[in-house]
């Protein structure tokens, strides 16, 4: 009986059936028949986790990836561990059959049983690179946050120092001390306005000079 998959035997038996001639060359044709059938399921479901990677690494670049991305990174590495350990097995039994001279395989079957070796190692090469994509989307997607969240900063900080210049100058001028300068002067007060418009605004073009606003 078989279990664990999902995909259809029937194209693989109804191919087999209508070639009575590939049944009456042997076991090791059928054995190809049925390898290369399993290997070519492989390929659209890397295909298809390339372009879900490929999504994801384009969010990554407009906006910050969110838990439930974190968590479908770390679960497709998974998957492609788990799937490695089907392909490792498999690229032996495909390289054994390929390139040893068993008494049960044809010499002629041995091209065929090549064919899927190369299919099989077609499919590791994409899975290896998978992995290796998922981790620089996991790493980049660190980085430009702490890229955002340090401009964020920044920002804050400059606003931060430019605010402060107004606060101090009103918390020296609120303590109601009767000799103080420009107390009692007639532009004392535009004066004061100036001198916190003229060094907030000196900070402000500071501030964007140096990227920071």
């Amino acid at each position: 009986m078989r279990r664990g998959s999902t995909r259809s035997h029937r194209p693989l038996r109804g191919h087999l059936e209508a070639a009575p001639d590939l049944l009456g060359k042997g076991g090791d044709y059928v054995l190809h028949a049925v390898l290369d059938f399993i290997v070519d399921g492989y390929l659209p479901l890397v295909t298809a986790l390339e372009e879900e990677v490929a999504a994801m690494e384009q969010r990554m670049l407009d906006t910050f990836l969110d838990r439930a991305e974190i968590a479908r990174i770390f679960a497709l590495r998974r998957d492609l561990m788990r799937f490695d350990r089907i392909l490792v097995p498999m690229e032996e039994v495909a390289r054994k059959l390929a390139k040893n001279e068993l008494p049960c395989v044809d010499a002629e079957a041995r091209h065929y049983f090549r064919d899927v070796l190369d299919h099989v190692r077609r499919v590791e090469a994409m899975t290896s690179a998978l992995r290796e994509l998922l981790t620089s989307v996991f790493e980049f997607s660190n980085l430009i946050e702490q890229q955002r969240t340090g401009a964020i900063a920044r920002q804050l900080a400059a606003w931060a120092a430019i605010l402060a210049v107004p606060t101090a100058i009103a918390g020296i001028y609120g303590m109601n001390f009767e000799h103080m300068p420009e107390l009692h002067s007639r532009y004392g007060y535009p004066a004061t306005l100036a001198v916190i418009l003229s060094v907030c605004s000196a900070l402000y073009w500071r501030f964007r000079r140096a990227r920071w606003l």
